[in-house]
C-alpha cells in the first residue's frame, strides 16, 4: 500500500529490457552495429516519452531519476540565468530535491520565495502572480504532491509564467500514470520524472526541457545526451523507462477509474474511525492517494504494527522516512502539530484489490485502537480500556 514510494516493475518492461543487459549490450557511443542498436534503442524510448509528454523527442533528455532531473533544471536555470536575476519562486511544499536544491541555491546568492498553501495543499496562482519580480528567473510548482497527493493548477500557473517570461518547471515525478500531460497546453518549459513511479526500473528518470530553454549542464564528460548530459547511458533501464511509460499513460483512464473506487471504499472506511482527518483535497488528488491524519498516535508505530500484519504503508515521502521531523507538507497545510505525527500514507496500484483494501481496514482501527489505549494522551472517551 505504498505505491507512492515505488512500484514493481512490470513483467512487460522487464522483458522489453532483458535483451539489452545480454546480447545488445552494445555502447550507444560506439560506432558499430551493437552500438548502433542499443542507440536505436534509446531513440526509440526517447519518442515514447515525447508522446507521453506532447513533446519533440529532442527536448527528452535521459537521467538518472526525479532527484538528479530537479536538480538540473533547478541549477541549471538558475545559473545559465543569472545575469537577468536571481529570484526563484517555489512552494512550501515541493519534495526536498526541490527544497534542498532551493536552499543551496540560497547560499550561492539567490533569492527563494517559498509560496504558502491552502489547507488542502494547493497554491494559489494569485499568490504566484504577487510574488514575481523584476528579477524572477525560474517558478517551480510541482505538478502532485507526493504525500497528500494534492493536484496543482499547473497550467494556470504555466500561463502566468509565461505571461511573465518566466521559466516553468514542474515536479511530475508523482503525476505520471495518472493526470494526462502536455506540456505544450500546459506551459510547462521544464519537467521531472522518474520511471519506478510508473512501474518502469528505479535509477532512470528523464528531464523535459522546452526547446530554446536557456539552461547549463549539470553533468560534464562525454558527448551523450546531445553533450548536454555526459556519461555512459544506462540502456536496459531507459528501455524499461519508454515502454513504462508507454503502457502508462495509455491505461491512464481505465487505471484511475479502478483506483477511485478503491480509494473511495478505502476512506470511507477509515474515516469511520473516531478522531480520523483526510488530509489534501477531498477531488483534486491523485486517484491512488490517501494520506489520513490520526489523533492520540504516533504514526511510525502504527506502520511497524502494520508491517507485522504484512501491510507495508508510510506517513509520508519515503526519501524523508527516517526523519523524526513532522511532515512539512501537513504542516504547511495547517495541520496542528500535536497530531502531525499520528499520519498515514496509503497509496494504491495496479495490482492492490478489494481484498488488499478490506485487509487494511480491518487491521487500522484495531492498531489505532491499541495506540489510543497505550497513550497517555488519549482522552477517557477515545479509550476501551
Amino acid at each position: 500500500m505504498d505505491n507512492s514510494a515505488t512500484t514493481p516493475v512490470r513483467k512487460e518492461v522487464v522483458e522489453e529490457m532483458l535483451p539489452y543487459m545480454t546480447e545488445n549490450f552494445g555502447n550507444p557511443s560506439s560506432i558499430y552495429e551493437i552500438g548502433k542498436i542499443s542507440k536505436h534503442a534509446i531513440d526509440k524510448a526517447r519518442k515514447k516519452v515525447a508522446d507521453a509528454l506532447g513533446s519533440e523527442e529532442n527536448e527528452i533528455y535521459f537521467t538518472s531519476g526525479g532527484t538528479e532531473s530537479d536538480n538540473w533544471a533547478i541549477k541549471g536555470i538558475a545559473f545559465a540565468n543569472r545575469s537577468k536575476g536571481k529570484h526563484i519562486i517555489t512552494s512550501s511544499i515541493e519534495h526536498h530535491a526541490v527544497l534542498h536544491t532551493c536552499a543551496w541555491l540560497e547560499g550561492q546568492g539567490f533569492e527563494v520565495t517559498y509560496l504558502p498553501v491552502d489547507k488542502y495543499g494547493i497554491v494559489s496562482p494569485e499568490e504566484v502572480k504577487k510574488a514575481i519580480r523584476d528579477d524572477t528567473i525560474l517558478i517551480s510548482i510541482m505538478l502532485a504532491n507526493n504525500e497528500i497527493g494534492t493536484i496543482q493548477p499547473v497550467e494556470e500557473i504555466g500561463k502566468i509564467a509565461k505571461e511573465s517570461r518566466i521559466y516553468f518547471h514542474t515536479d511530475a515525478v508523482q503525476a505520471i500514470g495518472h493526470v494526462p500531460i502536455d506540456v505544450n497546453k500546459m506551459n510547462i518549459d521544464l519537467l521531472s520524472l522518474s520511471g519506478h513511479k510508473f512501474e518502469g526500473p528505479k535509477g532512470c528518470g528523464a528531464l523535459y526541457i522546452q526547446k530554446g530553454t536557456k539552461i547549463d549542464t549539470f553533468l560534464h564528460g562525454g558527448a551523450q545526451e546531445r553533450k548536454r548530459r555526459a556519461g555512459t547511458e544506462n540502456v536496459p533501464a531507459i528501455v524499461g523507462l519508454g515502454k513504462a511509460i508507454e503502457l502508462a499513460t495509455a491505461e491512464i483512464e481505465e487505471s484511475n477509474k479502478t483506483l477511485l473506487e478503491l480509494r473511495g471504499r478505502l476512506v470511507k472506511g477509515l474515516l469511520k474511525i473516531p478522531k480520523a482527518h483526510l488530509n489534501g483535497h477531498p477531488t483534486k488528488r491523485l486517484a491512488n492517494n490517501v494520506n489520513i491524519t490520526f489523533e492520540y498516535i504516533e504514526g511510525e508505530s502504527l506502520l511497524l504494527l502494520l508491517n507485522a500484519k504484512g501491510i507495508f504503508a508510510s506517513t509520508g515521502s519515503a526519501c524523508n522516512s527516517f526523519s523524526l521531523e513532522p511532515s512539512h507538507v501537513l504542516t504547511a497545510c495547517g495541520v496542528p502539530h500535536e497530531i502531525v505525527h499520528g499520519s498515514l500514507r496509503l497509496s494504491l496500484g495496479r495490482m492492490n484489490s478489494e481484498q488488499d483494501v478490506d485487509r487494511v481496514l480491518e487491521a487500522v482501527p484495531e492498531i489505532v485502537q491499541k495506540l489510543r489505549n497505550m497513550s497517555p494522551l488519549t482522552p477517557k472517551e477515545y479509550r476501551t480500556s
